[in-house]
């Protein structure tokens, strides 16, 4: 049993290898980041599909990235206003250039909004209702993008 559970982590690691456009090494710390805070991480079509299908609720979708404003302002940004009173039913998150096809998927869902990564963008029952591109994160501090999620939440949410 164990052996298998080896076999299947190396299997699993060496697909996500070849399915990236980034070593395994340097995006799982960056996709951990947001999956220990509670999003959950999707990694094909059909969870996307599952996910952003929903019509009740509200749904919260971080397109995650390698890029430094990533780093320094999306994923604290949108931690930091997750500590607000109101806040999304559900969190996701999807790694562009890491799952390719759900990452493409995602952003269907995201239209008439151009690709953009970083990302975040509010759902509610089942329609785009708030969207951040990274033009609107680029040069902006972690806080200015919580103060914007937040806005988001209290009318939404």
């Amino acid at each position: 049993m164990f052996i298998r559970k080896r076999i299947f982590a190396s299997q699993t690691n060496q697909f996500l290898r070849a399915m990236s456009m980034y070593p395994l090494e340097l995006v799982e710390p960056m996709a951990k980041d947001l999956t220990n805070y509670g999003f959950e991480g999707l990694s094909d079509i059909s969870s996307v599909d599952e996910a952003l299908q929903k019509k009740d609720g509200t749904a919260l979708l971080v397109v995650n990235s390698v890029c430094g404003c990533a780093a320094a302002m999306a994923r604290p940004g949108t931690k930091l206003a997750l500590q607000n009173e109101r806040k999304p039913d559900h969190l996701y998150t999807v790694f562009a250039g890491v799952h390719q096809a759900a990452t493409a998927r995602a952003r269907e869902y995201l239209l008439p909004y151009p690709p953009s990564s970083p990302a975040i963008a509010l759902f509610k029952d089942g329609q785009l209702v708030h969207m951040l591109e990274r033009h609107h994160i680029e040069g902006r501090s972690a806080e200015m993008i919580a103060s914007n999620l937040r806005h988001a939440f209290d009318l939404y949410c």
